[in-house]
């Protein structure tokens, strides 16, 4: 048995080996056996070798910003934080190598967004307005360059070269084109196909939005590893969507992060500012200031190391700005191989990101708010005061304190100040009122447009003078147009200002035609801006294309179509009460059936009413109105410690609007807005101090010996010594014999004046203008205005007096200061002599409450004057208080104010200045309160401003009342000048 089964294998293995099959087998063994040796080779032995060497890895480090520090007000009132929010990034993984395929993931993404209600962000600095049209969103002429410089992706002296492929005069729809378009500049967007293959029409906002993704990634393109963020506190309903369409888009994430929010942001935007991703020109600057500071630390930082990078978000304005280094967080980083495409391979390390530290304010929440409404009460209170229902020409009442607000003037801010909406009493929805509005107007300026026409082309064009106001104001308004740097056609330069056409063009009697016509000759019109075909036209030729330019120019101009409201609304053709009914349409005011049914009847004195009372009860503010006055400063200062309790500026916006990611309609407006809510009048309003100014002298007066405590002056009501003579305020009035206490009581200009002479006599008794104003600059100096404040804010440099003694010893010449630098000063005079450098820091800590630095007000200098110095000057200004121009206004006040009015007169056209700078309590003086009101009427009313301060700080008025009030009383004290 045994042999037999031998036998059948030995015949089996005979017939294998001798089969070509075998041979076969043998052969492709070995061959498996090579290949799985070589694979073990390459991927267990010499694995990590060679994937590193086909991965050409690279070592990268990718940062997590670390969550910015609170800010706080002196109680722990929380002002600024961080809130949890998901952001739409992309990044750029090599999924997409052609642009069209590139393009084509974007649109859908675009798409996503914005049917979501999502706000696509970038650094492309375009935008669109309301009216579709395109306009750049830089603020200076230096940030337009350098975008202009990043737009082209050139250096700065290939701008304008012989080329003409970088212009800088590019506008915003050209630059658009540009990118959208398939040159080698461009984006390729125009050769987008939709599914079916046919050309994909793209909005203007679609392009847009998809231009500044692909245009923000490029900045950053060698940064492959790094994420773009394109849309910030998206909804979830956007985040589900997104996480739907994965797989079309590709490199596209939704992440956690955390957008910064403000509390009370109208009250304090001014002083907090806002945040946003970090300029180009600042990283250098931020990364520097850095490095100094940590190496003051002792740690040995080298230009290599850096904090920021193009993608941060820090503050751009404001104590956000003031504080970068401490609120800025520490990054986070993980450290990483990525490969040749970019992609992350293995994290090497890792290390958490730490928050930033918190900052305390020295502000008091509750007064800023308080002190912001009662200025706003304020304002409306003279507004309303003033406001009456009758044509009057306020340039033709010479007493600043008294110039009327005809009520016209209120009716016509409603479309200048962009109260109403013209735009949208165009649309198909548009009410019956906003369409009759609305087709009165383009009646009306079409007709306009005909007679401006004509009027240029008569041969008998009238003179200047001899025309109706309203087509006077358009014939100046079209040379001024013409005159413009943007439009450049008149060349003033060229003028010769001797011809004879100058001198009748500047007296009114010659007419813009024939005016033109000189220049055309003159060679002072530069015709080849109307791109005529003709290079050889004659005068008439010239003259009837520019005719033509300018129509075409005032058909879409946007100022014009204002100016033509001035006067449709002057003459009646469109009414106020048509207006006050549009306020209902667009939502400006609610709804209130008997108002509207009342306007409908078209009663002049019941709109007059009407309006009167939304102004009175603040549903139109004086910053919607932009109305004299309609702006306002205040500061609150500890006048025993410098700090700044309250730093109010009205009108002011929404920082959260701002912070980020600027929202450009939002921003577009503010810089529109009249009443310039951008502007702190707080710390950059510069006057003339008036009669705020007259202590400062009393001071210098009594310490230089011109003058003692029992010496007297007559007040004859003038003072003849300069010229021209000087008027004390109440004059054809007098007031007699005073002492220099009863002088600053009285505020009187005939005291002043002589004292400003007298510090200008010499030992000699020879006069010299120098001396005295080197007198009045000495001490004004030693009251801190001779710099800036201290205040950690951007603020105006004061200005010392440069001419007349007299004058400026009243606090007129040149002097020139801010409300917070007043505010310093009356502070000195308060505390008798320390002048600090005021603060807006109290605190800093670490995000865990633990104190990092307890910020105190560093002293500036010590005025060294006698007592009884500050004896006369601080009785003098209690005495204004109590007997002079303030006491009505502070009649019944439960607190012991000493102030001093001002009063000032800048434009003889507009009314007066109004300043009231004072402390309290007068017997033991704890702050100090300053306020001005630019265009405000005169200093009382600054005054009644400052006793409502007073009276809410002290516990006399509650919170609450104030925040439920209307409009305040205007006062109907006497002024001084």
């Amino acid at each position: 048995m045994f042999d037999e089964l031998k036998e059948v294998v030995k015949e089996f293995l005979k017939k294998l080996f001798s089969s070509r099959l075998f041979a076969l087998a043998v052969i492709f063994t070995l061959m498996y056996a090579g290949l799985i040796g070589k694979l073990f080779n390459l991927q267990i032995i010499h694995g990590d070798e060679y994937q590193q060497s086909y991965m050409q890895r690279t070592e990268k480090m990718v940062t997590a910003p670390g969550t910015r520090g609170n800010i706080y007000d002196r109680n722990g009132k929380l002002l600024a934080y961080n809130e949890l929010a998901y952001s739409v990034t992309i990044q750029d993984l090599g999924d997409y190598p052609r642009p069209a395929d590139r393009n084509a993931m974007i649109y859908r993404l675009v798409t996503i967004l914005e049917r979501r209600g999502e706000k696509v962000e970038g650094k492309l600095e375009i935008a669109i307005n309301e009216q579709g049209e395109m306009y750049f969103t830089t603020t200076s002429k230096a940030s337009h360059k350098r975008f202009l410089l990043n737009f082209y992706g050139i250096s700065s002296e290939k701008l304008d070269d012989a080329s003409g492929r970088y212009p800088s005069d590019i506008t915003a729809r050209e630059a658009f084109e540009l990118k959208k378009s398939s040159g080698r500049d461009g984006y390729n967007l125009n050769d987008m196909k939709d599914e079916e293959g046919n050309p994909l029409e793209l909005t203007d906002q679609t392009a847009l939005d998809m231009i500044n993704i692909i245009y923000t990634m490029k900045l950053t393109e060698y940064q492959k590893y790094e994420s773009t963020t394109v849309a910030t506190n998206v909804s979830r309903e956007t985040m589900t969507e997104i996480h739907e369409n994965a797989a079309d888009l590709k490199g596209v994430s939704v992440e956690e992060s955390y957008i910064r929010v403000y509390n009370d942001s109208l009250y304090f935007s001014p002083i907090i500012g806002y945040t946003g991703k970090v300029q180009e020109e600042q990283v250098d600057r931020l990364n520097e200031q850095w490095r100094e500071e940590e190496n003051k630390k002792g740690k040995n930082l080298t230009e290599e190391d850096e904090k920021y990078n193009l993608n941060d978000v820090v503050g751009r304005i404001g104590i956000e700005q003031y504080m970068e280094l401490d609120l800025q967080g520490e990054k986070g980083y993980t450290k990483m191989y990525v490969d040749n495409m970019g992609r992350p391979r293995e994290v090497i390390e890792q290390q958490d990101a730490k928050a930033g530290n918190d900052v305390y304010l020295t502000i008091d929440r509750d007064l800023q708010i308080a002190t912001y409404k009662l200025m706003e009460q304020q304002l409306a209170g003279i507004i309303t005061k003033f406001l009456v229902n009758e044509d009057v020409d306020p340039a033709t009442v010479k007493d600043g304190s008294k110039k009327p607000i005809p009520v016209k003037n209120a009716y016509y801010q409603l479309i200048n100040n962009n109260v109403l909406s013209l735009e949208a009493m165009a649309e198909p929805d548009a009410s019956s009122v906003e369409n009759k509005i609305y087709s009165t107007y383009t009646s009306s300026k079409t007709q306009i447009l005909t007679d401006i026409k004509n009027e240029l082309l008569s041969p008998h064009a009238r003179a200047m003078n001899d025309l109706p106001e309203d087509m006077k104001s358009y014939m100046n308004y079209i040379y001024s147009f013409l005159a413009s740097e943007e439009t450049g056609i008149i060349k003033r330069d060229k003028i010769d200002t001797s011809s004879e056409e100058y001198l009748s063009w500047k007296e009114g009697t010659i007419s813009l035609r024939d005016y033109i016509y000189s220049g055309i000759s003159g060679n002072w019109i530069d015709t080849t801006k109307l791109d005529s075909e003709n290079k050889y036209s004659n005068a008439d030729d010239s003259f009837a294309q520019l005719v033509d330019y300018i129509c075409v120019h005032l058909e879409e101009d946007g100022k014009f179509t204002k100016r033509m409201f001035r006067y449709l609304i002057n003459n009646e053709v469109i009414r106020g009460s048509e207006l006050c009914l549009a306020l209902f349409d667009q939502g400006v005011l609610e709804p209130d059936p008997g108002a509207q049914a009342a306007l409908a009847g078209g009663d002049s004195v019941y709109a007059y009413n009407f309006i009167k009372k939304k102004i009175s009860n603040l549903e139109l503010t004086p910053a919607q109105l932009a109305l004299d006055p309609c702006t306002a400063g205040a500061v609150v200062t500890d006048v025993r410690t410098g700090e700044v309790l309250a730093l109010v500026s009205y009108p002011s916006y929404d920082n959260n609007k701002m912070s980020g990611s600027v929202d450009a309609a939002y921003f577009a407006k503010l810089q529109n807005d009249m009443s310039n809510p951008l502007y702190n009048n707080a710390t950059q309003a510069i006057k003339a101090p008036g009669s705020t100014f007259k202590p400062i002298t009393a001071v210098a007066a009594l310490e230089e010996g011109v003058i003692s405590l029992t010496d007297t002056i007559e007040c004859t009501g003038s003072y003849d010594l300069s010229s021209p003579p000087i008027n004390c305020w109440v004059f054809p009035g007098r007031h007699g014999v005073e002492d220099i206490v009863t002088g600053i009581q009285n505020s009187c200009n005939v005291v002043f004046a002589e004292l400003g002479h007298r510090l200008s006599l010499t030992e000699d008794g020879t006069y010299s203008s120098e001396k005295g104003l080197e007198a009045i600059r000495k001490y004004a100096s030693m009251f801190g205005l001779d710099h800036t404040s201290g205040i950690e804010l951007p603020e105006t440099e004061p200005h010392l007096t440069t001419e007349d003694p007299e004058r400026s010893a009243m606090g007129q010449g040149t002097n020139s200061y801010s409300n917070v630098q007043l505010s310093r000063y009356i502070s000195a005079v308060a505390n008798r002599g320390t002048v600090f450098e005021l603060s807006l820091l109290d605190k800093l800590t670490d995000s865990d409450g633990n104190l990092i630095e307890d910020y105190t007000p560093e002293t500036s200098s010590q005025i060294e004057a006698k007592t009884s110095t500050w004896d006369a000057v601080q009785s003098g200004i209690r005495r204004v208080v109590t007997e002079g121009s303030a006491k009505s206004v502070f009649a019944g006040s439960h607190v012991e104010v000493a102030g001093k009015t001002g009063t000032a007169q800048e434009d003889r056209s507009r009314s007066n200045h109004a300043f009231f700078v004072s402390f309290a309590p007068y017997s033991n003086p704890e702050i100090a309160v300053t306020v001005n009101i630019p265009y405000g009427y005169a200093g009382t009313n600054a005054a009644s401003l400052g006793k409502q301060i007073y009276e809410y700080y002290y516990g006399y008025t509650s919170f609450e009342e104030i925040v439920g009030s209307g409009a305040l009383s205007a006062s109907n004290s006497s002024v001084e000048e």
